[in-house]
């Protein structure tokens, strides 16, 4: 299933296998919560791209069009059209970004829909039945993402609670995959490290969560409010006692630096909306820092977003025609933003492989780390 090809460091070059392909990592995905990429981006347009997984969200697929509808419609794969390796997420991280419509108890956690506003239950068996239904090949375990800072008492009652709900999750994920009828019977599950920003908190809920057997396990509830450096100590503290045969997953990061950093301290996976997002609103990525499309220093520049990006829109228009676009407030601008910044992400993962492949990841996080953070 997941094989380490090589180390630098702590940092892996490894192949993830599962129902629907071979991944190699470190590796990005791509976020489309609700079997979409924002921004008008298929999934014929995923591999052009570089794409290797796609990732979407539990919840609001339960929500519209349904688990049920994508059950009958032959999985999120045959939905969607991407044939290729999907991850959803559990719901779990709705539990902290819907703070304010959400009750949490030991059996689970009541929603309001923040579309009509009924009334939702989602627990442990629920979660894994809703991903059984979408026929997603790695599903994420239900827990709680709590928001930074957070009391001690709290964030531990609540890891506590974690680990019970993930050995619900493995019991009823197990009797799903038995079934006749699963979607994907090969579908994985992946366990989540939780503890909020206490390191002691985080190394004895990861020597836990790794006594149950999951195919692979993931470091939740960071980048959610704490200081960078703080997310890079949580990682540093928890990466000890990963279980170095399966693959680690980091959720919901982050900025290029971040990524590149995440694999220097032995991380496999990330995922992050911020690409999509970010270009949505003009801000795209180059290989000497970002830029912001809408400024109106680009309304004459003929050169592509980066002259040295081999993605469809550099490819094919400048600068000043995507500043046009934003200012035309047409559709196309976001859909061209979105694919120049997926394609950088999944062209950064690929140069990270690359220099783990040669030896040299140390002299491109020595080059690029600080670089991509710049604002130019």
């Amino acid at each position: 299933m997941f094989k380490v090809i090589k180390t630098e460091g702590k940092a892996r070059r490894g192949e993830f296998t599962c129902a629907h392909g071979t991944v190699q990592t470190p590796v990005f995905m791509n976020v489309g919560t609700q079997g979409v990429i924002k921004g008008a981006v298929s999934a014929l347009d995923l591999r052009e791209i570089g794409c290797q997984v796609e990732l979407s969200n539990t919840y609001h697929l339960h929500l519209r069009p349904g688990d049920q509808v994508v059950r009958a419609m032959g999985g999120l794969h045959r939905f969607m059209g991407w044939d290729g390796p999907i991850l959803t997420d559990s719901g779990g991280f709705q539990v902290f970004s819907l703070a304010g419509l959400r009750k949490i108890r030991e059996e689970g956690v009541t929603f309001a829909s923040h579309i009509d506003g009924r009334r939702i239950f989602m627990g442990p068996e629920e979660s894994m039945q809703i991903q059984s239904n979408l026929g997603s090949d790695i599903a994420m375990a239900f827990d709680e993402c709590v928001e930074n800072p957070a009391p001690y008492e709290y964030a531990k009652s609540s890891c506590e609670r974690t680990l019970r709900w993930l050995e619900r999750c493995k019991a009823e994920h197990d009797r799903l995959c038995a079934q006749p009828d699963a979607v994907n019977p090969g579908q994985m599950l992946f366990g989540i490290n939780q503890g909020a920003t206490f390191p002691e908190l985080r190394v004895w809920h990861m020597e836990q969560i790794s006594k149950i057997d999951c195919q692979g396990y993931a470091i939740g509830g960071l980048a959610v409010g704490e200081p960078t450096q703080v997310m890079y100590e949580v990682i540093d503290a928890v990466e000890p006692y990963m279980p170095v045969g399966k693959p680690r997953y980091l959720m919901g990061v982050g900025t290029p630096s971040n990524i590149i950093e995440g694999v220097a301290r032995g991380v496999d996976f990330f995922d992050c909306v911020m690409p999509a997002r970010n270009a949505r609103h003009g801000k795209l990525y180059t290989w000497e820092g970002s830029i912001n499309i809408k400024n109106e220093k680009y309304k004459l520049d003929e050169r592509p977003i980066d002259p040295v990006c081999g993605c469809p829109v550099c490819r094919n228009f400048s600068r000043a025609y995507l500043r046009h676009l934003f200012a035309a407030e047409e559709m196309l601008a976001m859909r061209l933003a979105v694919l120049h910044n997926l394609y950088f992400y999944n062209t950064l993962a690929l140069r990270i492989r690359q220099a783990l492949d040669k030896g040299t990841f140390a002299a491109f996080r020595a080059e690029f780390s600080e670089k991509l953070s710049l604002r130019l």
